[in-house]
């Protein structure tokens, strides 16, 4: 299963269309995954158009985006939890292993700044922002490798 892993997109102000480099890698997606600050609803029927999307509600975004504030879905076998903002880095990995005891991935978004990190059983990622870099070289997203309950592989892809 591939998927596609984004966050803070911030549309219309930074997002104004999928992005070419982003829109290479939604081709053939099985499953988009967008963790936050989406902040234009039309961002998601967008990425729609290419892939389920599951998304989770950031904290720019209003109450017209039809989004929980956390999600816990299952992704061909294994348990993946999703959320805005995870908090300070310290004690982060237990905080999200509290907050999603089943899971074995967490995906979120917030600080714009790109992130793999594994420990406590848990493997958490934020696939920073494609649109938004702010003091990271690049723009980017996350591509997830997923097979009968195992991550396979997780990149962080740069896309500007």
């Amino acid at each position: 299963m591939k998927v596609v892993a984004l966050a803070d997109t911030h549309a219309p102000r930074r997002w104004k269309s999928c992005p070419p480099r982003v829109a290479e890698h939604l081709r053939g997606a099985d499953a988009i995954l967008h963790a936050g600050d989406v902040c234009v609803p039309g961002v998601l029927a967008e990425l729609a158009a290419y892939a389920p999307v599951h998304a989770v509600k950031g904290n720019n975004d209003g109450p017209d985006l039809d989004a929980p504030e956390t999600l816990e879905l299952d992704l061909d076998g294994l348990r993946v939890g999703m959320i805005h903002d995870s908090g300070p880095a310290k004690g982060r990995l237990a905080r999200m292993r509290r907050r999603f005891p089943d899971a074995g991935l967490v995906v979120f978004g917030h600080s714009h700044i790109p992130l793999d990190e594994s420990g406590e059983g848990l493997r958490i990622f934020n696939p920073g922002s494609p649109t938004d870099r702010r003091r990271q070289p690049h723009g980017t997203i996350g591509l997830l490798r997923i097979e009968s309950g195992r991550l396979l592989e997780a990149r962080i892809v740069p896309v500007t």
